[in-house]
């Protein structure tokens, strides 16, 4: 709770002076977006998830309007001051972004962005990574790419702020989390389905394969821990802001 006060904070601090508009793109069950709104912003949401839309209407009602699709899909009249991407931008493909934010925002607007990314190197003093070797916690774009494609495009970096060693520590109190209370539950709910319902479970089990080996390998196999996190991820907050020439334009 207090991680999610701390971060919910950091996001507030760094909205410019002078913004008024906000789009939360992925802005999951809502609750942040109600916190844009006490704070005086007008505020527009997007959530391609049909569950979590449903949250989202019973959390807000009217106080927003709630856009059902995926950003990359995303058609509006409305323009913005700033887009928000709070972690939800690991999922946008970077060249459909664009495009949809030099759209809809307003002349000097901003993207303010906080998500994690992948490392192409080892941190410094750390082993270089082996040819096989390959991170556990999977999504995020590649931080090398993220940076030279923003430098094709018409945003100011305005700031940079890694935050990687602060977030890695909350992935070690989810490993204990999930290793101590989620898997001997799971493993007692496999063990009386098997028992139980054998035929059943084997034909799960058989057609589901692939996702339940990614499911284990990303929240069962305990490898999920800050130490690998900072190995292979950077968490980071960036705000750009749009040249104004640019802005506001069909693209």
């Amino acid at each position: 709770l207090e991680a999610q006060t701390n971060y919910a904070d950091l996001l507030l601090e760094n909205i410019p002076s002078g913004v008024e508009g906000i789009l939360d793109v992925g802005c999951g069950s809502g609750k942040f977006t109600e916190q844009l709104l006490d704070a005086g912003f007008k505020v527009e949401a997007v959530s391609p998830s049909p569950h979590l839309s449903e949250i989202v209407l019973s959390r807000l009602g009217d106080r927003a309007r709630l856009h059902q699709c995926r950003y990359e899909d995303l058609t509006t009249d409305s323009r913005f001051d700033l887009i928000l991407f709070s972690e939800s931008f690991q999922y946008l493909n970077l060249e459909e972004m664009f495009l949809q934010s030099r759209k809809y925002l307003k002349p000097g607007g901003y993207l303010l962005i906080c998500d994690f990314f992948n490392r192409e190197h080892a941190p410094e003093g750390s082993r270089p990574f082996g040819e096989d070797e390959k991170s556990p916690i999977s999504g995020g774009h590649g931080i090398r790419r993220f940076l030279e494609t923003m430098e094709t495009q018409p945003f100011l970096q305005l700031k940079d702020q890694d935050l990687t060693k602060e977030t890695a520590p909350s992935l070690d109190i989810m490993r204990d989390l999930i290793q101590e209370v989620i898997r001997p539950s799971w493993n007692a709910v496999a063990y009386y389905m098997g028992s139980n319902y054998p035929k059943f479970t084997a034909c799960f089990s058989y057609l589901f394969r692939k996702k339940i080996k990614q499911a284990h390998r990303k929240y069962l196999s305990g490898n999920t821990s800050g130490e690998q996190f900072f190995r292979f991820k950077t968490y980071r907050l960036f705000l750009y802001q749009l040249k104004e020439k640019d802005s506001g334009i069909d693209v």
